[in-house]
This record gives structure tokens, sequence and C-alpha cells, in this order.
């Protein structure tokens, strides 16, 4: 397994060893002690799957402290481009995002830390999306971004006008409207 930190301070690439072999494929998507000699030492408590259809938007998501969540997200079966973006007062890449292509194909997974607010569009037919959660879900806490808010500058890939988004979604606040309450500690 082989990580890769990337310019947001938090955020990880995780490329596992895939082993392929005439039967197909096998790899390992979590092994607490290998994560953790990685830098990634959370005890995750809830396990999430969705499932997409293309030009679907979902985002972008948090919850507040002490109830944030650090994830691990990989795709299952199709495409997405997943985002991060950086919440934490205090942060050198505050109110800055980090985009990266998922899929079946590349097997990549991607480390989101407490902090950040999350999201994907769903670049393939259909998209199988597994995630492990830090924190469990809690309703008080939720939060959210407006996916579209020109200020983050998110290249979404696709056309918005073709996008299928929550309404919930449609109606979250901009950047600097909405509640934040996390800071950053190096």
């Amino acid at each position: 397994m082989k990580v890769e930190e990337t310019n947001i301070p938090g955020l990880k690439i995780i490329r596992p060893k895939v082993f392929t072999d005439a039967r197909g494929y096998f790899l390992e998507l979590y092994n607490k002690p290998d994560y953790k000699a990685l830098g990634i030492d959370c005890d995750f408590v809830q396990e999430n799957l969705s499932s997409s259809v293309k030009n679907t938007i979902r985002g972008l998501h948090y919850q507040l402290a002490p109830h944030g969540q650090a994830k691990l997200v990989q795709v299952i079966r199709g495409k997405v481009m997943d985002v991060a973006v950086d919440l934490r007062d205090n942060s050198p890449t505050f109110g800055k995002h980090y985009a990266i292509e998922l899929s079946e194909e590349n097997k990549i997974q991607f480390f989101i830390p407490s902090g950040f607010a999350h999201g994907f569009v769903a670049l393939s037919d259909e998209v199988i999306f597994y995630y492990k959660c830090s924190s469990v879900y809690n309703h008080e806490a939720e939060r959210g971004i407006n996916f579209n808010d020109p200020s983050l500058g998110i290249n979404w890939q696709i056309d918005i006008r073709d996008a299928v988004v929550s309404p919930k979604d449609k109606t979250l606040p901009f950047f600097e409207e909405a509640e934040k309450n996390f800071s950053f500690y190096e």
C-alpha cells in the first residue's frame, strides 16, 4: 500500500496493493494497524454505501464538531470526481478544495479528516460508493455547503444543468454563510 500527501494538510490518497490473476483481483479494503502506520489513526464506527446515477452530485456535507467525521472513501463500481473542502479555521488552505478521480479501475482510496466538507459527482452511468466514518450520523450536527458556490471554484466536470441534486442539497448555504466550527492543528 502506498500513501500520498496532497497539497492540503491531512488529505491522503491511498493506493492499496491489488493482487490480480485469472480469477479477478483481491485487495484489502482496510487493516487498522497498516492504516495507523500511514498516519490514519481513526476508530471508524460507521460504514455507508450509496448508489448514484450519472451526473448525481452528493454534497457538500459535514457534521459540526464534536461530531465531525473523518472518512475513508472508495468507489466500488463506476467513476466519480470526489471533492473535499477545508473548513478548518487557521488552516493555510481554509476554503480551498481538492478533487480526485476515484474509480473501480484505479481502486484509489481517499482519506478525508474531520474538518472538511465532502461531496462527489457520478461520472459513470452507475456508481457504488463506499465509505467508513469515524463518527455516527448526527442529525443535529449535520451541515452542508452549496455544491455550486462560485467562490469555491469547483469544476464538477459535468454541465451543471444536467446535475441530479437532492432538493436539500440545492438549498444549502454558500461557504461564507455556512456554519463551521473546526480548528486547524499541526
